[in-house]
């Protein structure tokens, strides 16, 4: 190279913004431009003429370190990152081999992009954490499909985060809400706007749970449009809620229609009663027969009040039990003479099977009367005239059993999960004398858990009767008498 070649390639490595040093084949260097005394902090004169461990005695052995020996060794040149503790920065170095043997260095100063990229995993980090812990699904489309998803997501959908890249998501949503949500979807990403929608989205486990799905488009730097981003919520127990708000607005109309029915039975002939009162002298036949209907009509009255002031009580808590030992078989015998009246009216034929010795419980025996005699007046109520109701007694296991069936008109399999809720009525039950409120079934069930029992019902179906088993703890039969003298 001659002396000009020398100095004009001087003067374009003096020019340069990364730093460059020369080593020789005995390591020693020979040139250091003015960028690499800036990033390196040292002065030419300090050292040029030295080997590269004198004048770098912190590097030995170090990854930069280890690559230059290698290009020495190899002659093949080689490019790194490093971080730099002696200098507190990020420097980006390729060394490569020289014709006189010896090797040439660039190097420049990348610690503001490091610390970007830093950030920017950082941020990133933040952010999947975030998302991860999210009680929502989130999600990234791009115009071509699915790009990101967060750990609810994968698990709610039971995808592996390998597969989430154009990863179907339509299928997920339910068949019969999949095309209007589609629709809302695609309108929103052609307008570019934000959309929100409800549809069904299909679980790992075939579950399909109501979402409220909000997305908003994604844009590049320059404004151009990306995709979608948006969250699912899940609005399952929101939407069984506002279902079973209609249903209670449904019975509540149907509570109030019945509660008209039932008032408006007994008003009529009392009316009529006043008006025979008025024409008829008293005391005669005729004023006799008003007056004791009259009492009739008053006493379903009160007992319509009586009731539901009674369930006001349960449900408020304010029942008392006033617990003793009572025989289940005095309970039946209490509860058949409340309810003897409706029997009657209807002939209805009635079957009694009672144990031969005593069954125990602990009760209040007010409360376990009125327990039996509702469920003997529902099958009463249920049960066409002349039909049959049977009433059963006994010990099973600890427990003390009563059972009630009739061969009515049955429960439909639908409504036999109800038909303990409160103002639940079956079908035509409106229609039917003495239908009540609706609320006998309930406060029986109630009563019974109070004294730590169960009540279950059972049908076969409708046409095909039902029966109510009261189960509650028995308590042990008392020890024999012993003779006298032992």
């Amino acid at each position: 190279m001659t002396a000009l070649e020398r100095e004009n390639a001087s003067d374009y490595l003096e020019g340069l913004m990364e730093g460059f040093v020369a080593y020789d084949g005995n390591w020693r260097m020979t040139y250091m431009n003015a960028a690499g005394e800036r990033i390196l902090g040292r002065r030419r004169e300090d050292v040029l003429g030295k080997t590269w461990h004198q004048a770098f005695p912190h590097a030995v052995g170090n990854p930069v370190d280890q690559m230059y020996q290698r290009v020495m060794r190899t002659r093949t040149g080689e490019r790194m990152e490093y971080f730099y503790p002696h200098y507190d920065r990020w420097l980006e170095i390729s060394a490569s081999p020289v014709r006189t043997g010896g090797v040439g260095v660039y190097f420049r100063d990348i610690s503001d992009r490091k610390r970007a990229e830093q950030a920017l995993h950082e941020s990133e980090a933040r952010f999947r954490t975030l998302a991860d812990s999210a009680p929502v699904l989130i999600w990234v489309n791009g115009l071509q499909g699915c790009e990101y998803v967060n750990r609810g997501y994968l698990e709610f959908a039971g995808v592996a985060e390998s597969d989430v890249q154009g990863y179907d998501w339509a299928k997920l949503v339910h068949s019969e809400d999949r095309d209007a949500y589609l629709q809302i979807y695609l309108d929103a990403l052609r307008e570019k706007r934000r959309y929100a929608a409800q549809c069904r989205l299909r679980r790992h486990d075939g579950e399909y749970r109501w979402m409220q799905v909000v997305g908003v488009p994604r844009y590049s730097a320059d404004g151009e449009l990306l995709g979608m981003a948006g969250v699912c919520a899940d609005i399952t127990e929101m939407k069984a809620a506002e279902a079973a708000l209609r249903e209670n607005d449904r019975r509540k109309d149907e509570f109030l229609a019945t509660l008209a029915h039932e008032l408006r039975n007994p008003l009529a002939p009392i009316r009529s009663g006043l008006q025979v009162l008025r024409v008829t002298p008293a005391g005669s036949e005729a004023s006799q027969q008003a007056m004791g209907m009259m009492e009739r009509q008053l006493h379903h009255l009160v007992r319509l009040l009586d009731d539901l002031m009674e369930v006001s009580r349960v449900t408020q808590g304010q029942v008392r039990l006033r617990k003793e030992v009572v025989d289940v078989a005095d309970a039946v015998h209490a509860a058949l003479e409340a309810s003897r009246p409706f029997m009657s009216a209807a002939a209805h034929q009635l079957e009694l099977d009672l144990p031969p010795e005593p069954v125990r419980v602990l009760a209040d025996p007010v409360r376990l009367a009125q327990v039996l005699s509702n469920l003997v007046n529902n099958a009463a109520k249920y049960t066409p005239d002349g039909g049959r109701i049977s009433i059963s007694a006994r010990c099973e296991r600890g427990r003390a059993v009563v059972q009630v069936r009739d061969n009515g008109i049955g429960i439909a399999p639908e409504m036999l999960k109800r038909v303990f809720e409160k103002f639940a009525r079956l079908p035509g039950a409106v229609e039917r004398s003495h239908g009540g409120l609706g609320i006998g079934l309930s406060l029986a069930r109630t009563l019974v858990e109070l004294h730590g029992g169960t009540l279950q019902a059972r049908s076969e179906g409708e046409g095909k009767g039902a029966e109510f088993v009261v189960s509650l703890p028995a308590l042990a039969p008392p020890p024999p008498p012993q003779e006298p003298g032992r």
